[in-house]
């Protein structure tokens, strides 16, 4: 059965030729890609390039200064929504997987930048790399260099609304990294102690878990932004943090982005594979216990391994105490 053809797209050509970027993931999987991105921007300078992703990220792609548009795709379900045979290079930074290489295939691209599979030349891919490495090294064997560790962003308009706070992002997506509530808390009791300003971050839908924290920790809920803020603000709110306390989620990566310091707690995931960068950083996590299920509901227990007296001695560490 033929594939289904790709439908128009929400973005009109400009003339320009189109280099297209399919990363249909969550903000820290595009802020790993940002190297690359990076890269692509100084060798194609005259294309238009798109990123393929959730349309909700489009603020921060702007302020990756290496993109023109956000191309809204909501994962791989269905065809990329733009004409076959617009695209002059397509970039697979999804994976190399059938779904990511089909949809790709599916615009007829005149040339495909991905890893070696099926119709596509390439690097093999590796197991075990950091991610900011895997994108880098991809495009560069495509005589595209680019620097794994180019992975800051442009600090958003109007930048902090809350300059100098520690900010405890107290969400992630799956209950796999969620660190306990009682911990945040304690933490946050110590450094408001401390006379730091503390501001809990999190997603709509994690504002009654970041209530909870406050309430535990005997803050008002004016300290609760979680909910709050659109995603630039987000980004400029971590941008003029202090110290950024946060699993490893997009709020850990947007700190590596803006060179802020911060303590990033792992669970499921490994860290040499998704940790910060060099810098003002400290991973706390107990590998030795580490089950890796991300999808799970219950923290792994190598973030349920990490003590608040751990995080309070990191960021002492970092100088914040």
């Amino acid at each position: 059965m033929d594939s289904p053809s790709p439908p128009a797209s929400p973005l009109p050509p400009d003339g320009r030729p189109e280099l297209l970027a399919l990363r249909a993931l969550k903000l820290g999987d595009l802020l790993v890609a940002l190297p690359a991105l990076r890269g692509l921007r100084r060798s194609f300078p005259d294309h238009r390039i798109l990123y393929a992703a959730q349309s909700w990220l489009a603020p921060i792609v702007a302020l990756t200064d290496s993109v023109d548009d956000l191309l809204p795709t909501h994962g791989l379900d269905d065809p990329l929504p733009i004409e076959a045979g617009r695209v002059e290079i397509a970039v697979n930074l999804h994976g190399s997987g059938g779904e990511s290489r089909q949809r790709l295939e599916e615009i007829r691209p005149a040339r495909r930048i991905g890893h070696r599979s099926p119709g596509w030349d390439g690097p093999e891919w590796r197991y075990g790399i950091h991610e900011r490495q895997r994108w880098a090294d991809l495009v560069a064997w495509h005589g595209i260099p680019a620097d794994p560790l180019d992975c800051r962003l442009r600090i958003p308009d109007g930048g902090s609304r809350s300059p100098g706070a520690v900010v405890l992002h107290v969400g992630a997506a799956y209950g796999s990294r969620l660190w306990p509530v009682e911990r945040f808390a304690d933490v946050a009791r110590t450094l408001t102690g401390a006379g730091l300003e503390v501001v809990f971050t999190g997603s709509t839908r994690e504002r009654p878990r970041a209530l909870a924290v406050a309430d535990a920790a005997g803050l008002p809920e004016e300290s609760v932004a979680a909910g709050e803020l659109t995603l630039d603000a987000f980004a400029g709110l971590i941008s003029g943090a202090s110290l950024v306390v946060s699993a490893d989620t997009g709020a850990a990566h947007l700190a590596s982005a803006y060179a802020r310091p911060s303590v990033v707690l792992f669970g499921p995931a490994p860290a040499a594979e998704w940790g910060p960068p060099p810098g003002p950083h400290l991973v706390l996590t107990d590998e030795s216990v580490r089950r890796g299920e991300t999808f799970s509901e219950n923290p792994d227990p190598a973030i349920l391994a990490v003590t608040a007296a751990d995080v309070l001695a990191a960021a002492a560490r970092l100088g914040i105490e």
